[in-house]
């Protein structure tokens, strides 16, 4: 075991111990989780262990954190009890990497596993000027995830003295595409995943420019004269029926933002109203763009996937339900499993703004990874101290 771990292929990086690795007390950004758990939530404390910070090479400068302005940033956590497991994700949104500190980090780290998190390569709402041609924002996702995944497996196996028996790949929102693009795209670095509330690119729809432009449309309508006309044009783009309450603040926070960012990424060229914005009628380039980040469903490690039936920005028929039946049709249904979570939002602080409406999906996260434990190992991964290893040889030292 090294005295002070390190992760190989960096620009920069420091290294550190914690006598805990949780938000309770370590070294964490609460700004870039903020907002992504309801105020009753409960996590453990108390976790002791190293914690590297660091940037691959990268071009572009979108994350100022430690004062470094460089973008690829991670942050890998290994706790002194291993369980002999690792834990990967992506930032969800266009958040950072600690923005699944509290929402995964703290809870997997208790249970034993080293955890490591990207940015993704770019990051913030100028995300999409990352990369020269139409989609590279996007694309650059997946090869960074992938980075990461290999060297903290590596970094985990040098520390602890021999690699992970287990690798998952997990993630929110946009972590949770990265978890099914990795399994379709890379299952020999995974043993399984789980998605929760991931969005579903497809070149021919549904992708978030296929809906988000009638809300722009519609919503306005609706709020303002209660138009059934503009309600069922709401219904019929795929918002949730019984999900109204929470439009106005969707219609504030998220769906011009969403729609401008990730329209600005596949189609540059688009200089028209975003509420006017029809895809079916773009230049082929646009879904040529959006090819190179599609999802086809052939995923090769089991996959847990977990979406919110009041997910008003990213409603389950066009996203989980969508994405299950493409599974289906890829024949690899047996290795995916979906959970709706009746009263789930996309986003568990709406529990607080809009308390006894809605379900925290956090509970039912925590539940469908013990789920996917027992589906890859048939038994709950037991803690282990790093004199106790678990090895497993399959190519990738």
């Amino acid at each position: 075991m090294t005295t002070l771990p390190s992760v190989a292929g960096t620009d920069l990086q420091t290294a550190v111990f914690l006598d805990d690795l949780t938000t309770a007390a370590g070294k964490t950004v609460p700004d870039d989780w903020a907002g992504l758990h309801a105020s009753d939530a409960r996590n453990p404390a108390g976790v002791p262990g190293w914690q590297i910070d660091g940037c691959f090479p990268s071009s572009s400068r979108l994350n100022s954190h430690h004062g470094w302005d460089h973008d690829a940033q991670f942050v890998v956590r290994l706790p002194v009890t291993w369980n002999g497991g690792l834990v990967v994700t992506g930032a969800p949104g266009v958040r950072r990497q600690y923005a699944l500190d509290y929402l995964i980090s703290d809870w997997v780290l208790a249970r034993g596993y080293a955890f490591a998190a990207t940015d993704k390569g770019n990051c913030g709402p100028e995300f999409h000027t990352a990369g020269t041609l139409p989609g590279d924002a996007l694309a650059e996702w997946h090869r960074r995830t992938t980075e990461l995944a290999e060297a903290a497996w590596r970094t985990a196996g040098r520390y602890y003295g021999s690699p992970p028996a287990r690798t998952f790949m997990t993630g929110v929102s946009n972590g949770g595409y990265l978890t099914r693009w990795q399994l379709e795209n890379n299952p020999d670095l995974f043993d399984g995943g789980v998605d929760w509330a991931g969005p579903l690119w497809r070149a021919e729809g549904p992708n978030l420019l296929t809906y988000l432009p009638a809300a722009l449309r519609h919503y306005p309508a609706y709020r303002d004269t209660g138009s059934p006309e503009a309600h069922a044009a709401m219904i019929a783009a795929g918002f949730p029926a019984g999900s109204e309450f929470l439009w106005e603040a969707h219609h504030r926070i998220y769906w011009d933002l969403t729609q401008r960012i990730y329209r600005a990424s596949v189609d540059p060229s688009y200089e028209g109203d975003e509420a006017a914005y029809d895809y079916t009628s773009r230049p082929g380039r646009v879904r040529e763009a959006v090819e190179r980040i599609a999802l086809t469903g052939r995923i090769g490690r089991p996959l847990i996937s977990l979406h919110g039936t009041l997910d008003a920005l990213l409603p389950i028929t066009l996203h989980a339900d969508a994405y299950a039946a493409l599974v289906e049709r890829a024949g690899r249904g047996s290795s995916h499993r979906l959970h709706r979570i009746e009263g789930g939002n996309h986003v568990d602080g709406f529990c607080d703004a809009f308390p006894g409406r809605l379900t925290p999906m956090l509970p039912a996260y925590r539940a469908a990874f013990a789920e996917l434990e027992e589906w890859v190992t048939h038994t709950p991964p037991e803690g282990q101290t790093v004199d106790q290893h678990i090895s497993r040889d399959d190519g990738r030292t």
